[in-house]
């Protein structure tokens, strides 16, 4: 009988964390050769310096064991109880380890550009540390939008927590992938119009973010272009006809264009594989101006696109900032740093149990003006002064 409840002491001491003397056979033939009827207890914590083996490699500190003779002390009984006691805690200290387990998201977008790392840079400041008590499990589309609906079926098989997206496609991708997992847009387009988002004070179903305005903005934008080259009359638009935004962009466009007195032609491509030929017919058309659409597919392109309208001389304006380094004319759009910042926020929030409907779809309150004052040498064009006071940023 003794044997079978050291024994039985010695596989409960194994479950929760540590293995004492107790299971060496050398200890076992000398306690019952001693008195075959005396019964045992051990006496588990973490101040005593008896030799064991931890059999956990998680942050918390093993428990040290030592065997505690009982004799007419302590009767069976009350050794029962004793083990019931350190199994009850058992399940709490499984839980505690548990609760550190790292939390896990998605995140859906073209390319890893600027505003992604700022989003990263406002998780650490909050807490989260990439590897330890965070993982992001990165999904980039890489100028290609029908890659999204495979990233995100992934996402939602692992499961992700949360799924953070950047542009409409990826998330109406997510959106059509889950409805229970929280969506949270970092930056997109027309929420509203597209319909990703029906209430943006009180959105409804699993999503919730920020929006760019971008749509609203192509008034601004052509008003820009109308300024700096006043002879302006013709425009080509070019923009991506598998983004429901881009109908949004254009009928936009068109309406501000006739109060301007400017014709707009569209150009529209279905995936990056278009965009040479895009470049081609807009360089036939001639235009006055181009204006690029909101859209992360085409700036995933933005090096070819920038290139094509230095070689043809043909002044641009653009909605997203990554693409005055690649040579951009004129930048006019919403800080999408400053939002991805504000969607860290945002998850942690539904990191802690946020519902989304509990968080409004905000708007951009910050916009941009860079002016490349080197490419627009290369066109002949010179700023006028009035514009480059309104200049955010000026690239000599």
């Amino acid at each position: 009988m003794a044997h079978r409840v050291i024994h039985g002491a010695a596989a409960f001491l194994v479950a929760i964390g540590c293995i004492a003397d107790i299971d060496r056979p050398q200890v076992l033939g000398r306690l019952v050769a001693n008195d075959p009827k005396r019964t045992f207890a051990v006496h588990c914590g973490n101040g005593f310096d008896a030799g064991f083996i931890p059999l956990s490699k998680g942050s918390f500190e093993p428990l040290r064991c030592r065997l505690l003779s009982l004799g007419s002390d302590m009767q069976r009984r009350e050794f029962i109880t004793l083990l019931g006691g350190a199994a009850a805690a058992w399940p709490l200290t499984a839980r505690a380890e548990q609760s550190r387990a790292p939390r896990r998201i998605g995140l859906m977008a073209n390319l890893p550009l600027p505003p992604i790392q700022k989003f990263r840079q406002r998780l650490q400041q909050l807490g989260y540390i990439e590897g330890k008590n965070l993982i992001i499990e990165y999904r980039y589309g890489e100028g290609r939008d029908d890659r999204f609906p495979s990233f995100a079926a992934e996402l939602v098989a692992m499961p992700v927590e949360v799924i953070v997206v950047w542009g409409n496609p990826a998330a109406f991708a997510a959106k059509r992938a889950t409805t229970s997992i929280p969506i949270l847009i970092g930056a997109a387009g027309d929420v509203v119009n597209t319909g990703l988002i029906s209430n943006i004070a009180h959105p409804e179903s699993n999503l919730t973010g920020f929006v760019a305005l971008n749509v609203e903005l192509e008034e601004k934008r052509l008003e820009l272009l109308k300024e700096v080259i006043p002879r302006l009359s013709r425009v080509a638009v070019l923009a991506n006809s598998a983004n429901p935004l881009s109908r949004f962009n254009l009928t936009t466009a068109r309406r501000v264009a006739q109060h301007l007195g400017i014709t707009i032609e569209a150009v529209e491509v279905k995936s990056s594989k278009d965009v040479e030929s895009a470049l081609v017919k807009i360089n036939e058309l001639h235009p006055d101006a181009v204006l690029l659409a909101a859209d992360t597919m085409l700036l995933s392109e933005r090096k070819r696109i920038t290139e094509a309208m230095a070689t043809n001389r043909i002044p641009a304006i653009y909605p997203f900032r990554e693409y005055a380094p690649a040579g951009g004319l004129f930048i006019y759009g919403a800080n999408l740093s400053i939002l991805f910042e504000r969607a860290a926020d945002y998850l942690d929030r539904l990191l802690k149990g946020e519902k989304p409907g509990n968080l409004p779809v905000q708007q951009a309150t910050a916009f941009e003006i860079i002016i490349n004052l080197k490419a627009a040498a290369g066109l002949g064009l010179t700023i006028p002064q009035s514009v480059l006071v309104r200049a955010d940023e000026v690239i000599e």
